[in-house]
């Protein structure tokens, strides 16, 4: 079968780096490329708990985008490994199943929750932060009966979606609602990060929140707090007007798309202005809870500048490096929240899944996930899928993904 793998070596990750700001196309194309669509075995099943699944849809992913361009941090690296079919954000139809598995049939509609901790690894007893219902930080990503990888698409012994079949853990699988579409079963990982991140920083009523980047994961932020019932006041900050349009559609009550966030936020929140003697005006009061979906060094700073006392800001986006000023910090006591993945959370007494939340929130007609992929391409045509990522406003898209049907 084809499939899009990504690998990279030392002299290449040189050169590219050399190069690839004159030339990004480099990137994706020609002999120095990262990706390239290889012929593969089709997976077998690596015990007797996986099943084998014929993908139908798998969106691409920022952190796709990101790995193929080289700007992860190699901090992560000890928990990747290569070559790896990419491909996180999926549904399909399970064709095969394992002796052990009990639960999931043939011909069932699912989803996968990527991520490969002690459980889909053999592992037994598992650590403490799958024992704690947090199996996205699970303490053995390099260990186990698996080849290193947080997450299916980055780990070179179990492929991702971008691939005509892929296997799963039962553990990671996720029963469609009855009617819903593939398009809404691949946007479900992509939502449930973003529940998780609102779970995890939850608006009270009377809260005003700041998201800052509109896109899909800002998109599904303001989705989340919405699908949840929270009425609190929410803020977009988002440059591109067509992310802006699908931000205020999603709920949003405020959008500034001038990328002047300071110039609006005593407007809109109340606060106090304050200039240094040097850097960065300060404000006292301002927004109750931020959540980043950028994370770059500018964007950390104007959320820790414009949150108010004792916020709580949530960093969703998965930035490299960053200087930051501290000040804000411990001058107005914040809390700095890292955001990944999801994992279990109890709501009204039960221990439940952030998928499971998803689902039902899809069920009851909440959230409106399958409308946000905008284009869909061959698994042929990934280099035109990557042109449009990298311009996304002027194609007016919003999630991009490979269709298999």
């Amino acid at each position: 079968m084809k499939a899009l793998r990504f690998a990279v070596s030392v002299p290449q990750f040189l050169t590219l780096k050399a190069l690839g700001a004159l030339f990004p196309g480099l990137y994706y194309r020609g002999p120095l490329s990262t990706v390239h669509l290889d012929e593969v075995p089709e997976p077998t099943l690596p015990s007797p708990e996986w099943v084998k699944i014929r993908t139908l849809i798998c969106g691409f992913c920022g952190s796709d985008q990101s790995l193929i361009f080289l700007r992860d941090s190699p901090t992560a690296s000890p928990f990747t490994s290569f070559p790896c079919i990419l491909g996180h954000e999926l549904s399909g139809e399970i064709v095969e199943t394992g002796s052990r598995v009990m639960s999931f049939h043939v011909g069932d509609l699912v989803t996968v929750a990527p991520h490969l901790n002690c459980v889909t690894r053999g592992i037994d007893p598992p650590c403490r932060s799958c024992q704690m219902g947090k199996p996205a930080i699970c303490e053995n990503m390099a260990e186990g009966s698996l080849a290193p990888g947080m997450f299916l698409g980055i780990c070179r012994e179990v492929g991702g979606g971008f691939a005509p079949f892929l296997t799963a853990h039962e553990s990671q699988l996720f029963r469609l609602p009855e009617g819903a579409s593939p398009e809404t079963g691949a946007m479900i990982e992509p939502f449930a990060v973003t529940l998780q991140a609102v779970l995890e920083n939850r608006p009270e009523p009377g809260d005003r929140v700041l998201v800052i980047g509109g896109g899909v994961i800002g998109n599904l932020l303001v989705q989340s707090i919405r699908a949840l019932g929270i009425a609190c006041n929410i803020t977009v900050s988002e440059p591109s007007k067509v992310h802006a349009e699908w931000a205020a559609k999603a709920g949003a009550d405020q959008l500034i798309n001038d990328g002047d966030v300071f110039g609006h936020v005593s407007e809109l929140t109340g606060a106090r202005r304050y200039k240094p003697m040097l850097g960065q005006d300060l404000f006292m009061g301002g927004f109750t809870k931020v959540f980043d979906a950028v994370a770059t060094s500018e964007t950390l700073r104007t959320a820790m500048r414009v949150l108010s006392g004792s916020g709580i800001l949530s960093v969703v986006g998965i930035g490299d490096e960053v200087k930051l000023d501290l000040t804000p910090l411990w001058l107005k006591l914040q809390t700095i929240k890292g955001v990944y993945s999801y994992g279990f959370h109890e709501i009204d007494g039960k221990r439940r899944h952030a998928y499971d939340v998803a689902l039902d929130l899809v069920r009851e007609g909440k959230v409106h996930l399958a409308e946000m992929i905008t284009h869909r391409f061959r698994l042929d045509q990934y280099e035109a899928m990557i042109e449009v990522n990298r311009n996304k406003a002027a194609h007016r898209a919003v999630k991009t993904a490979v269709s298999f049907l």
